[in-house]
């Protein structure tokens, strides 16, 4: 009964955070949602939370919960989830994503532990052609 609580298995799904330059040349991060599935994924729900602690003065970090919602991911499509600052990045940064294929609801969580969003561990991300880092 365990194995039936845990649910369906979520293959081919990512969350990546890209890297971006505006007109300043200044470097931005935006964090994606990734559909690298041959099937359409609807009723995307995604909550987004940062927490950890000050590298610094040892004192716990939280940021705010946020939730967004998107009607329908086509496959082999990305969404734009949110802009991330840098600042965040030495915290774990949590992506919860639920979504339905037919009539089956999946959901899994993705986390970017602390000091995982680095530009040594950036590659070209697959549907957006930008440099990040992703979990699928």
């Amino acid at each position: 009964m365990r194995e039936e609580l845990k649910g369906p298995l979520v293959e081919n799904i990512g969350v990546a955070v890209i890297q971006i330059e505006n007109e300043l040349k200044e470097k931005l991060y935006e964090v994606y949602l990734l559909n690298l599935k041959e099937e359409i994924i609807e009723g995307i729900i995604i909550t987004c939370k940062g927490y950890g602690e000050n590298a610094t003065t040892g004192e716990k970090v939280k940021t705010a919960t946020m939730r967004r919602s998107l009607e329908v991911l086509l496959p082999n499509e990305a969404a734009k989830i949110e802009p991330i600052m840098e600042e965040v990045f030495g915290i774990a940064n949590e992506y919860w994503v639920s979504f339905w294929i037919n009539d089956t609801m999946y959901d899994k969580k993705f986390v970017f532990v602390p000091e995982s969003i680095s530009e040594q561990n950036m590659k070209k991300i697959p549907i957006l052609g930008e440099k990040g880092v992703m979990i699928i």
